[in-house]
């Protein structure tokens, strides 16, 4: 005959089970943080010094330009200061 086992001791606790916390991705859209939800880019000056000009554009304006951030891409505080900065000179 089997034997029976002894049953737990009044003082034993269960073992806590053990939660994974969920992992959620970023929201998409210009905050810092979130995932940018297209391409970003801001024209250079005509006359060569490589200043920022003009808006930020979501396809490539052609000539020189600068892209800010990639469709995808995480916007990060200097990207954010970037996209600011374009907002502030727009005419």
């Amino acid at each position: 005959m089997a034997a029976r086992s002894k049953p737990d001791s009044p003082d034993e606790q269960p073992t806590p089970a053990t939660v994974r916390t969920q992992e959620y991705a970023a929201g998409t859209g210009w905050d810092v943080g979130q995932t940018a939800p297209d391409d970003a880019y801001r024209a250079l000056d005509a006359a060569g010094t490589g200043e920022l000009t003009g808006p930020v554009l979501h396809s490539h304006p052609g000539g020189y330009a600068r892209q800010i951030v990639a469709k995808g891409g995480l916007i990060t505080e200097g990207v954010k200061r970037e996209l600011d900065a374009a907002e502030n000179t727009e005419d």
